[in-house]
Formats: structure tokens, sequence, C-alpha cells
């Protein structure tokens, strides 16, 4: 396997298992390339929470989508530097867009010590929604990684826009 360049790489229809499959998958090859304890646990905890959110929000999407066998994407790639960078992509429904959009902008607008205790306010509030998260998964991607969450909304049909994600994780 290449020190630099895509770790792993998928692009299709999703489901529990196919999902579990890649986490294993994904924390073997970072078990092998990863010398840094605390950078593997960093990268492997953001890749399940998002792959997770992209599992919750498949089943409501995949019925909208005529394209089923290709629903949503990820990449995870490791720099020469020892930078990681994950993509994801999903469809949603284009009435939850908004919402989406304004927590993003939110979580990136405060500071490291703002997201932890935005982390703690959200944890302690208890509400859960009925995908069974508490809205933790966007704030708790952006506190790990340390970085600003890049998006973006892609049209796709009247009911449906492409959600893109970069999470950007520092090896330092």
């Amino acid at each position: 396997m290449q020190s630099d360049g895509i770790v792993m790489s998928y692009k299709g229809a999703a489901t529990g298992g196919l999902i579990s499959s890649m986490v294993d998958i994904v924390q073997n090859r970072l078990a092998d390339l990863e010398p840094k304890l605390t950078v593997k646990k960093k990268v492997f905890s953001i890749l399940v929470e998002i792959l997770q959110n992209i599992y919750h929000h498949f089943e409501e999407v995949a019925m909208a989508n005529e394209k089923e066998d290709d629903v949503i994407m990820f990449v995870l790639a490791r720099s020469e530097t020892g930078n990681y960078c994950i993509n994801s992509g999903n469809y949603m429904s284009r009435a939850h867009v908004p919402a989406l959009q304004r927590r993003i902008e939110e979580t990136n607008a405060l500071s490291q010590d703002e997201l932890k205790e935005k982390y703690r306010q959200v944890l302690n509030n208890g509400n859960l929604s009925n995908k069974g998260g508490a809205g933790l998964g966007i704030i708790d991607i952006a506190r790990k990684s340390g970085n600003k969450l890049e998006y973006n909304f892609n049209h796709y049909n009247d009911n449906l826009s492409f959600f893109s994600l970069t999470v950007r994780i520092s090896a330092s």
C-alpha cells in the first residue's frame, strides 16, 4: 500500500453490513499506515461519524432516487505530509438543506473552546432526534478535526440535493 494517496474509497449503495465492513477495512488500513495512535483514533472516529450520518439518512433518500446504486460516496486520503482528508457525499432531501447548512455555518463560526462548550450543551440537553442522534455529529466532526468543515449542496432534482462534505485532519 502506498504511504500517501487514497487509503479507501467507495461509491454506491449503502447497507448496514456494507458500512460495517468499510469501517473494519479502514480500521485495519489505518493500523498499518498511521504510526501515531492519537491521529489514528481521530481519523477513525471522524470517519465513523460521517459514515453513520450517511447511513442514518440513506433510507429516506433511497426511495426518492432513481439511481439506487449510486447514492453515497466517500474517499479517505493521506497526503505526503501525513495529513488526512475525508470527502463524503450523499443525496438528501432538499427540504433539509437549509437546516443542515445553518448548522454547519454556525459550527464553523465557533472557536475550539466554543465547540467544546456547544458539544456539552447539546449533550446535556438530551433531546434525541427520530434517527437517534442529538445533533452532535457535525459539532463532533469539527471539534475532532480542528478545522472548518467544507461543504456544498448540488441541486439534483425537485426533491433531492447532493451534499458533499470535506474534512481535513492534521497529523500534528
